[in-house]
């Protein structure tokens, strides 16, 4: 399956960088601009809404609309697994309908000393079997999507955290 991985360097200790990534606005804040993100719902392990803190077993339904062009894109995930330690943590969610086949995005943090490193890993499987590169050659769920989308999120984590 391909896999795309970022890393950064943020000058934030990794309890402000945790807590910052564990709620929605987070998500709202990080999410380029050019994605159009809507937040349709959130909603916790236990079925209340708006929850604080993204737990294993919160559903977050949202909607794209990259670029402005096309229908939005609907995308629900789960947060299927999150581990605080000491010195690390880590949330996974999986797309459980939306644009990818596939989609599973580990965030994880690791404390290097005041500072934290943010590394996003996503396992990913495009749309229409082996067709699927070259339909999404020229989208922003291309390689260079990503990129782009990553690199944008990890200077907006710099910037609001530093």
């Amino acid at each position: 399956m391909p896999t795309y991985e970022r890393r950064t360097r943020v000058d934030a200790p990794l309890e402000d960088v945790w807590d910052f990534h564990s709620q929605v606005s987070g998500l709202e804040a990080l999410t380029p601009d050019w994605m159009r993100l809507r937040v349709e719902s959130v909603v916790g392990p236990d079925g209340s809404p708006d929850p604080d803190v993204l737990e294993a077993g919160s559903e977050v339904t949202l909607s794209v609309r990259p670029c402005g062009m096309g229908p939005r894109q609907r995308w629900i995930s789960v947060i299927t697994e999150r581990e605080r330690d000491d010195g690390t943590a880590y949330f996974r969610d999986e797309m459980v309908d939306g644009p990818f086949e596939e989609w599973t995005h580990t965030h994880a943090f690791y404390a290097d000393g005041e500072a934290t490193i943010v590394r996003d890993r996503v396992e990913y499987e495009l749309p229409l079997g082996p067709l699927g590169p070259l339909g999404a050659a020229a989208t922003p769920f291309s390689s260079l999507g990503f990129e782009a989308m990553f690199r944008d999120r990890h200077r907006r984590t710099r910037a609001l955290l530093e």
